[in-house]
């Protein structure tokens, strides 16, 4: 005999007919929209105190929908960085556009999984239409092949791979097979100032950081190419679309005809910097980009799509496949574009579609128009500073800045209280010794006006650290 009392399955179907409940989400979505330029940039004590409401045991029965979404909102939306507001440069995260979010509240109603075309004909053809949009923007070549992962750490596990097995293949070595064990050296190079995700993708592929040739760089962080050894065919040479501190570029038209030259693969990092390829007065940090292999890519960042939104782009396309695909007699693949051949993943979800409302929306004057704001914006924040007393330590050629005051010391001292100060936030890092402020300018949302009152915040900041230290 069945028992009367409802499963979790019939509560479940109710819930997702239960157009109330959506509705209160919206309604807090909105609320928290509408706030969020008047919300503290950084979460102050109060909230983040207020976290441990939800360190609890899970409990043995149901949980009333309305109440988990109202506490959500009660306590989780004042405990977020307000990174989608306009006074957040803290790493290098942008915010996101109105288009994009919508076409996100949409695609999460669809929740599709873009493994196969057979699974998402809508995801699979955004995918094809992205990947055409993308070499148009970064004047790739023509054939190049893109896949749509979660970040730049997955981007470069992607490229990174793909250029191991091309160069071990070449080399008579058929590594999807035999492994790594027997298998011929492969060198990589590198500069000093490599993002620390390059390194993590080089521990995970097996190819270590001990053996690693480290160029030295100048003081912008650019890899110094007179001290790059010669190239050859078993080498992965690795260049930086933009220093994750400085925002530098790599010199891609000198290194990059001696690698093709040579028979090596070239992986351009440009998780942010690729984007200055789309802006008619930057693309001249980019030239030669397209004489690489791969490219690793984020649109959360300089684009301002949501979050999680990596890119891979390669030149071949048969090596990345080769590199990423996999078997089973229950895939069925097609004659359309199958996602999945293109990422490590099988399962993922329709991020696609917030890439192309993005990309749709701003079209290619937008999008060079965005990325070249972004870096007059960062060239306005270092200049008011420099007028109040502190030194830029980085030639702002993108949308980085690097500030600097008196001592380290002193820097550290700042920085805390600028981060404390919930007005804005910026993060810290080590330069050449020393310790500096790194401001990130990457949301759209970012006005005149919010830098003034930013740059008000550090000139508070380095008073009032000046004054302590003065009474100690």
């Amino acid at each position: 005999m069945k028992s009367k009392n409802k499963c979790a399955s019939d509560i479940l179907r109710k819930e997702a007919l239960d157009f109330d409940l959506l509705e209160r989400a919206k309604n807090h979505t909105f609320d928290y929209m509408k706030n969020i330029l008047c919300q503290p940039v950084f979460p102050n004590n109060m909230s983040l105190e207020a976290l441990n409401v939800f360190r609890e045991p899970l409990q043995e029965e149901h949980g009333d929908p309305y109440e988990i979404i109202d506490l959500l909102h009660k306590n989780g939306s004042p405990a977020t960085v307000a990174q989608t507001g306009g006074r957040y440069f803290g790493f290098v995260n942008g915010g996101i556009t109105p288009v994009a979010l919508a076409a996100k509240w949409l695609s999460d109603a669809w929740d599709q999984n873009t493994a196969l075309y057979v699974m998402s004909p809508i995801s699979s053809t955004l995918e094809e239409i992205c990947e055409k949009w993308l070499i148009n923007l970064f004047n790739l070549p023509d054939d190049s092949a893109a896949g749509f992962v979660g970040g730049s750490s997955a981007a470069t596990l992607c490229g990174l791979t793909a250029g191991r097995n091309t160069l071990l293949n070449n080399l008579g070595y058929d590594v999807s097979t035999k492994g790594l064990y027997g298998a011929p050296e492969i060198r990589v190079i590198l500069g000093e100032g490599a993002h620390s995700t390059v390194y993590k993708v080089l521990s995970i592929l097996g190819l270590g950081s001990e053996r690693l040739i480290k160029i030295p760089t100048d003081e912008q962080g650019r890899i110094i190419t007179d001290y790059v050894p010669e190239l050859d065919n078993h080498t992965l040479l690795i260049l930086q679309a933009g220093n994750v501190n400085s925002g530098a570029f790599d010199d891609f038209e000198t290194l990059c005809p001696r690698a093709r030259n040579a028979g090596a693969w070239v992986h351009i990092d440009g998780a942010f910097g690729l984007w200055a390829a789309a802006s008619e007065e930057l693309n001249h940090l980019t030239k030669g980009v397209e004489l690489a292999d791969s490219w690793s890519v984020d649109a959360h960042k300089t684009l301002n799509a949501p979050y999680d939104n990596g890119i891979i782009m390669c030149r071949n396309r048969y090596a990345l496949i080769n590199a990423l695909h996999m078997t089973g007699s229950y895939i069925i693949y097609s004659n359309q574009r199958d996602g999945m051949l293109y990422t490590p993943d099988m399962s993922r979800r329709a991020r696609i579609v917030e890439l192309w409302a993005t990309l749709k929306s701003l079209g290619k004057r937008g999008i060079s128009e965005l990325v070249h704001d972004l870096h007059n914006k960062a060239v306005y924040f270092a200049n008011k500073l420099k007028q109040n007393g502190f030194e830029i330590k980085n030639d702002v050629c993108f949308n980085q800045v690097l500030v600097f005051f008196s001592s380290s010391h002193k820097t550290e001292l700042i920085l805390k209280k600028i981060q404390d100060s919930e007005e804005c936030w910026c993060g810290g890092a080590k330069w050449q010794n020393q310790s500096v402020l790194r401001i990130s300018v990457c949301s759209y949302r970012t006005t005149y006006e919010d830098i003034d009152r930013s740059v008000q915040t550090f000139i508070r900041a380095k008073e009032e650290v000046l004054k302590e230290l003065l009474l100690c």
